[in-house]
């Protein structure tokens, strides 16, 4: 079971990258959260993001255990705080707006994560699994705030359609 909780932790391998695990983590969640998206944007990222928190949740403690306390390599949490970001976001039919609304998403998530502004540091210091799956959400709450924000500026003031 120990290798199962490890593979899953490790995002399905991307949290063993050696440089920024956590952005190789986030890029790999988008594959899922595209096809989820063309579904439904917010059943479907809702049980996303809630099958991810678990996930988290189950294997945090052998994944810290076998890497140390809040490890890099334990990227499922950011898999929960990317897919958050992208809750009730509607694709359209074409490719290329569709690519730019996932790469702004992406890119807001990661600067939350990094950075961790607004009380995400502190939320992190919970620990276990709890702290290192609130970071992430509220990371992604954040850029969920930010992208949902530029979408209607976007399509309102600019006449771009997404």
């Amino acid at each position: 079971m120990k290798p199962l909780k490890l593979f899953i932790g490790s995002g399905f391998g991307s949290g063993y990258s050696p440089v920024a695990p956590g952005t190789f983590g986030s890029l790999l969640s988008l594959v899922p959260i595209y096809f989820i998206l063309q579904i439904d944007s917010v059943l479907g990222i809702a049980f996303f993001v809630t099958i991810c928190s678990i996930l988290t949740l189950w294997v945090s403690p052998v994944c810290e255990e076998e890497w140390g306390e809040d490890p890099g390599t334990l990227v499922m949490d950011e898999f929960a705080g990317q897919g958050l970001v992208f809750l009730s976001v509607s694709l359209s039919l074409d490719l290329i707006p569709n690519l730019i609304v996932l790469s702004l998403g992406f890119l807001l998530f990661r600067i939350f994560d990094i950075w961790k502004p607004l009380g995400i540091n502190k939320v992190q210091k919970i620990g276990k699994g709890l702290g290192i799956l609130l970071d992430d959400l509220i990371a992604g709450l954040y850029a969920f705030i930010c992208l949902k924000t530029l979408i209607f500026i976007l399509c309102k003031f600019f006449d771009i359609t997404f």
